[in-house]
């Protein structure tokens, strides 16, 4: 039925996930629609790809068709004088930035790394740094084009009340094929920078959200083998755009070869930097390099104020090339939860004190400032983030599963929500529980007029999504 020959292994991008899926990576809006068409009359399912940068499964398939629209990454319009760009959906916002840095634009809101899509930025409605201040991804389109599995195409615009449900939906409603962005002004090609060191949980939080009035950016990376009254320590890292005139050479530093990475770390190739980080990934190492990143922040680094290119600090996971390689051949998961203001404290301490009970540490642990927003499968709140990574293996990846669910309850108690682009072991109850039966019924019927024949179905839907349609009335 599906040519052998596009079949191809598909993971996830921590490679803890491995499922076969029909490869098929049309170039223009009339291949999509054929492909949907086919998938239609013969039964078959399909998920949608840009980069494969989720952590979990939403560019998956399982035995069906992965709809990879890498190639679909056409400049359609750019105004460098008002910094408007279209964009077709597979162009990278890597892609987007070496295009109109020098004309002093910056895409307003990005996330961790450079290598994700427009479209998968859009499907997952991204945050960065700066959610508190500037919202999300979707929230910097203006217009957007997507082609639904009925055959219909929509044009639709923030003021359009399916704009939100289709930004956020991870792909199970349309295919996005073109969007049109507004982005940031800057002055400079750098940041200015602030780096310190926090005790304890408590602080790092208080830091951050008094941060929030004065700096554009802010991010605690947290030190997860603290324990006791240390529980939590952190560094902190706050960003804020330079202002006209500050940059006495902004040319220089608005220019591509300022902001790209350096090829080597200390005379290392960055290429092969992974495999000299796989020896410390376990408790022992984890343990090893927490403290010695800590104690030079606070010593070497403590309140140091300096200037860095917008690439070195938004992209920081990018300066080593296949890092995730580092956990070994089970990969890695990541768990974020978003947790109120008001809860944060108590909420953050009891899930880093679990992972501890459970002696499965978090390898990388990320806290960032959120605001709320009104998109439908929204992750945010006006509170906190906390993102972690852990380590995968055969023999604990069920205790992982265990972990997770006991986090679950904990994040749900405290009127937490989740996000699905992080997301590879949430269950549907839990699901439920934070988006509410109202978005569900929403969804759910915005799906049943846009994909009457549930084409669109990666398996984070099936796993997490479907089982609830019967449960919900439409």
């Amino acid at each position: 039925m599906l040519p052998f020959d596009r079949l191809r292994s598909v993971e996830n991008f921590g490679h803890s996930i491995r499922t076969p899926g029909y490869v098929f990576r049309p170039t223009h809006v009339e291949q999509i629609a054929e492909l949907l068409n086919f998938a239609r009359r013969q039964g078959i399912r399909m998920a949608l790809r840009g980069a494969g940068r989720s952590y979990g499964d939403p560019h998956m398939a399982s035995g069906h068709i992965v709809l990879d629209l890498i190639r679909m990454n056409r400049v359609l319009d750019y105004d460098p004088t008002q910094g408007v760009i279209t964009v077709e959906p597979g162009v990278t916002i890597q892609r987007l930035w070496e295009y109109t840095l020098e004309d002093g634009w910056w895409p307003a809101v990005v996330p961790g790394t450079m290598f994700p899509t427009v479209g998968g930025c859009l499907a997952a409605n991204v945050h960065g740094k700066n959610n508190w201040r500037a919202g999300t991804f979707g929230d910097h389109v203006t217009q957007l084009t997507a082609l639904l599995p009925n055959g219909e195409e929509v044009t639709l615009t923030p003021d359009d009340s399916d704009f939100k449900a289709l930004v956020s939906s991870m792909g199970t409603l349309g295919i996005i094929t073109r969007a049109t962005l507004q982005l940031h002004r800057v002055h400079s090609g750098d940041l200015l920078v602030k780096a310190f060191a926090t005790p304890d949980l408590g602080t790092t939080l208080r830091e951050l959200d008094e941060a929030k009035e004065t700096w554009d950016y802010l991010v605690a990376w947290v030190d997860s083998t603290a324990q006791g009254r240390q529980l939590g320590r952190s560094q902190i890292h706050l960003a804020r755009y330079l202002e006209p005139g500050e940059d006495p050479a902004p040319g220089r530093t608005l220019s591509r070869q300022h902001q790209v990475l350096p090829e080597t770390i200390l005379f290392v190739p960055k290429s092969v930097l992974w495999m000299f980080m796989r020896p410390f990934m376990n408790n022992l190492g984890l343990w090893a390099t927490n403290t010695a990143k800590f104690w030079a922040s606070r010593t070497l680094g403590h309140h140091k104020v300096y200037r860095q290119p917008h690439v070195a600090f938004n992209f920081l996971l990018d300066y080593v090339p296949n890092w995730e390689r580092a956990y070994g051949p089970g990969g890695l998961i990541q768990y974020q939860c978003f947790v109120p203001k008001e809860r944060a404290e108590s909420t953050f301490a009891a899930l880093l004190e679990t992972t501890q009970r459970f002696r499965l540490p978090t390898f990388l642990g990320v806290i960032k400032r959120h605001r709320p927003d009104d998109y439908l499968f929204t992750h945010a709140l006006d509170g906190f983030s906390f993102a972690m990574d852990f380590k995968v293996t055969a023999r604990n990846r069920r205790r992982l599963l265990e972990l997770a669910t006991t986090l679950d309850r904990m994040v749900l108690d405290a009127g937490g929500r989740f996000y699905f682009a992080k997301d590879a072991t949430l269950v549907p109850q839990h699901a439920a529980a934070y988006l509410g039966q109202e978005a569900l019924k929403r969804f759910f019927a915005i799906k049943a007029h846009w994909d009457p024949d549930e084409v669109l179905q990666p398996d984070l839907y099936r796993r997490v999504l479907r089982p609830l349609k019967n449960k919900v009335k439409v």
